[in-house]
Formats: structure tokens, C-alpha cells, sequence
């Protein structure tokens, strides 16, 4: 599976469209962050009036689709709740990425753009999520991983070997 960085910017989501973006939350995460934060900015803060109407919590197992409207260059985007973040070890990662890419792969989707859980929140390191999202890809899926410049910094060298390996 090809793994590609997207900066944690809007106007480069802008650029280059894909067929779905994937945000996570918490249950406990307010304001959303990152991914999530961002998007929700752009659509005008639906996604923090779907959780003041407690139409989307962040539980855990909790899913939501959406039009991107306008304002967005996705076809779709899906909302997965996390639960709490409150010991997120790497089984439970590897678990909800497991989830989340069955979802993505189930829907279709060939190019997908998507912010690690607890990347946002700094639960868990860049390279660490790079580490355990390598394991659990599958092959049908372009998956552009949504970085801040620390975190594409902290898996380049990571990514650089996982692609030469590939190409080998």
C-alpha cells in the first residue's frame, strides 16, 4: 500500500482531492483537534454542533458519514468515535486503524486521507502510529497519512525505508 504524507494544512487538502478523509475523536477530546479541528472549521463547525446536539460523542464504535459540502475536496468523510483516550495503548491503536481501514475499503474508497488516532492529541508519536499502520495496511488503499511539519519530520526516514522496500 502506498503511504503518502498530507501536511496538517487546509490549503494543501485543497490541492490534490481524494476519495474520503477520515477524522477521529475522543469522547473526551473538546475542542476537536487536529484533522478533525480542521474540518470541522471548514464546514462552518458541523461537526461540533453534531456533539452539542450529542448526535456524534466519540464513543467508541461510534461512526458517522458526511457530505463534505463545498468546502471541501473530498467525496465523503467518516467520523469514527474513539472513546476515551485515557490508556490508549498500541493494541487498542492497531485495533481502531484495523477498524477504520476495513470501513475505508468496505466504502470503496482507493485514496484516502487520514490523521492517526490520537495523533491530534499527541497520545501517541508519529512514528510509533508510521510503525504500527505499516502492519495493518492493505494493498487496494493509497492512505495519505495528515501530519504537523514535527510529525512528517519524525516518520521521513521511516517512510523513505518502507518504499525502498517495496520497490525492491
Amino acid at each position: 500500500m502506498p503511504i503518502n504524507l498530507l501536511p496538517l494544512d487546509l490549503a494543501r487538502w485543497d490541492e490534490h482531492p481524494r476519495d474520503l478523509l477520515i477524522v477521529s475523536s475522543f469522547v473526551d477530546e473538546r475542542p476537536l483537534r487536529g484533522a478533525a479541528g480542521l474540518a470541522d472549521w471548514r464546514l462552518c463547525g458541523r461537526l461540533s454542533r453534531l456533539i452539542k446536539t450529542d448526535r456524534q460523542t466519540g464513543a467508541r464504535g461510534e461512526t458517522m458519514l458526511l457530505p463534505p459540502g463545498r468546502r471541501l475536496r473530498f467525496e465523503k468523510i467518516v467520523w469514527f468515535g474513539l472513546g476515551a483516550s485515557q490508556g490508549y495503548p498500541d493494541e487498542r491503536f492497531k485495533s481502531d486503524v484495523a477498524w477504520i481501514l476495513e470501513v475505508a475499503t468496505k466504502a470503496g474508497a482507493r485514496d484516502v486521507a487520514l490523521q492517526p488516532p490520537g495523533r491530534a492529541t499527541g497520545i501517541i508519536g508519529a512514528r510509533r502510529a508510521l510503525e504500527l499502520i505499516l502492519d495493518l495496511a492493505p494493498d487496494e488503499l493509497t492512505l495519505s497519512l495528515i501530519e504537523d511539519p514535527a510529525g512528517q519530520k519524525d516518520v521521513a526516514e521511516l517512510l523513505r525505508h518502507s518504499r525502498a522496500e517495496r520497490n525492491a
